[in-house]
């Protein structure tokens, strides 16, 4: 008994290196998998060009970044295929279909909660699942519009060119060029102003 004792905090500590290890490794498999995914996104997503709208701005937090809105962020309630949600609508996901437009940024063409099958020239972007917002008449909803988000609403950049950006954002000058993988989850590729590129988002 008293060899057993006497072993004991070494198998309690040798335990609890153990579990610190399993930890860890599992973190970092997570955090493989999160650059992973995004870097194969960006390899072999759909390139879109998408018109950004004027919103507000910076994280004190995490230094200076822009807030993002897009033309695509109020989905007409006319493009629904098949109606709104029949349940509740928290965690709603909705997926739109966008197609390049004359103007070379992409556009709603039609949207659903349920499922959208593959098109020709078109992509299929998913938003993130959460309570949708509704804007306009619940009486005339030829006009009414779903707020959505697609987790692309945040650009970070270095500390100090924030503002410059949000600027040119407001007088419409900014664009994002994202890539939409084949699960509809969207990653920003480069930002642009003026038409031109002044930010590249590296794969890692």
């Amino acid at each position: 008994m008293s060899d057993i004792a006497e072993k004991s905090p070494i198998i309690g500590s040798s335990r609890l290196w153990i579990a610190a290890i399993v930890v860890a490794a599992l973190q970092t498999a997570v955090l493989g998998y999160m650059v992973g995914e995004r870097a194969w996104g960006l390899r072999t997503g759909v390139e879109v060009l998408l018109k950004t709208a004027p919103v507000d701005p910076r994280d004190l937090l995490r230094g200076d970044y822009v807030t993002l809105n897009y033309d695509i962020s109020r989905v007409p309630i006319s493009s629904l295929v098949d109606g709104p949600p029949k349940t509740s609508r928290s965690a709603s996901i909705l997926s739109v279909r966008l197609k390049k437009q004359e103007d070379g940024y992409w556009g709603i063409v039609e949207s659903s909660f349920g499922v959208l099958d593959p098109k020709p020239d078109t992509v299929v972007l998913k938003s993130l699942p959460y309570d949708y917002v509704f804007y306009g008449d619940a009486a005339d909803q030829s006009q009414a519009m779903l707020g959505v988000t697609y987790g692309i609403e945040r650009y970070y950049m270095p500390e100090g060119q924030g503002r410059e950006i949000e600027s040119a954002r407001n007088d419409n000058r900014v664009a994002i060029v994202a890539r939409v993988s084949s699960d509809g989850v969207a990653h920003i590729r480069s930002l642009l102003l003026d038409g031109k590129s002044v930010y590249e988002e590296p794969l890692y």
